[in-house]
């Protein structure tokens, strides 16, 4: 039996997400998927890369990012930051 992630996201982020363009949001789409299905650590994908202990971001898009954490191993995987990556939190 496989572990099943559970991905939060804030609600402040619909916004920002429906004003991306159409390849971002499906790639985003399809990182949140593969999130809930394998966990929060993605080194498959292309400009992948770890933030510190808890803390991971995968660029969507040429000017698209999207941050995540997972604490201590949890189930549960929040989204902190979508969005440009010029105004990334790293």
């Amino acid at each position: 039996m496989s572990i099943r992630y559970v991905v939060k996201m804030p609600k402040k982020m619909d916004l920002i997400i429906r004003e991306m363009p159409e390849n971002a949001k499906q790639a985003l789409i399809k990182l949140v998927d593969d999130i809930r299905e394998r966990g929060p650590v993605q080194a498959a994908y292309p400009n992948y890369s770890k933030l510190g202990k808890v803390t991971y971001h995968c660029h969507l898009a040429r000017k698209w990012v999207v941050c995540w954490r997972n604490e201590q191993e949890s189930c549960l995987v929040e989204v902190e930051y979508v969005g440009s990556r010029e105004k990334a939190p790293y």
